[in-house]
């Protein structure tokens, strides 16, 4: 198999931690090359408190990143490629295999949900047929991504999952007290709804079980992924295992 060179694209500050941790150890461990972006080429920094559990009081356990990901994420800021990331406006399809679309909710991604560059990017690597995985939020920026020759987004005839409604207002309702509206990155909708508006079909959006507890290499059966075509999504940092492997899967069969 050729060598492979996935780009993850993530905003200045807010992304999730595990969502980009977890699948940056599993890449490089399958020799993959990881190259990541950001608006400006300047360091990202991760979710405090989904690294360090800030603010989120007697749910400080429940929502924020578990250890093994807080092991990952410290090891992802020494590499190199973390350390140097690309531009935004340097990206171009052509130079990487497969792109990844972590989440994230803070506020502060909305830099990155809102790229015209990173939309414009993600149609390009739909029309290149090259593999594309999101999860959580990072559903959000596939499904702005609107294909000018068609009109519509690229998950339009897709099936597709992303963080579910419910999900969003437990969080939310959970925490709201001392975090405000902290868990709804846009108040106005969530992410469930957003992505199903842009579906030729709304059975094309996809639940699975109900997510309670998160995934592990010993417990990936506790986690859930869509793999449709040469795209795969998944909902959580629970399903951040499956969701991985599922694209490693992926991408191994599209480049044998």
């Amino acid at each position: 198999m050729k060598s492979i060179k996935i780009l993850i694209p993530i905003p200045s500050y807010g992304f999730d931690t595990t969502e980009v941790a977890v699948p940056w150890k599993l890449f490089s461990e399958n020799n993959f090359e990881v190259v990541f972006a950001t608006p400006n080429g300047e360091i990202g920094i991760t979710d405090q408190s989904m690294l360090h559990g800030t603010k989120l009081g007697i749910w400080k356990s429940a929502l924020m990143a578990r250890k093994d990901a807080v092991e990952a994420h410290n090891e992802l800021i020494k590499v190199s490629n973390f350390q140097k990331p690309l531009k935004y406006s340097e990206l171009k399809e052509t130079d990487f295999d497969a792109l990844l679309l972590p989440g994230g909710h803070d506020k502060k991604v909305k830099e990155y949900l809102e790229s015209t560059l990173l939309q414009n990017l993600v149609v390009d690597f739909f029309n290149a047929d090259k593999p594309v995985a999101a999860v959580c939020h990072g559903v959000v920026l596939a499904a702005r991504s609107i294909n000018q020759k068609t009109g519509k987004s690229v998950l339009h005839n897709l099936k597709t999952t992303s963080l579910l409604k419910s999900q969003e207002l437990l969080a939310y309702n959970l925490t709201r007290l001392w975090l405000g509206d902290y868990y709804l990155t846009y108040p106005e909708i969530t992410v469930e709804d957003e992505v199903v508006a842009t579906l030729s079909d709304k059975k094309n959006f996809i639940k699975g079980p109900t997510p309670i507890l998160r995934d592990d290499m010993n417990h990936l059966n506790r986690g859930f992924a869509v793999t449709c075509k040469n795209y795969v999504s998944a909902r959580w940092p629970g399903d951040i295992y499956t969701f991985s492997l599922d694209f490693i899967k992926l991408i191994k069969k599209h480049y044998v």
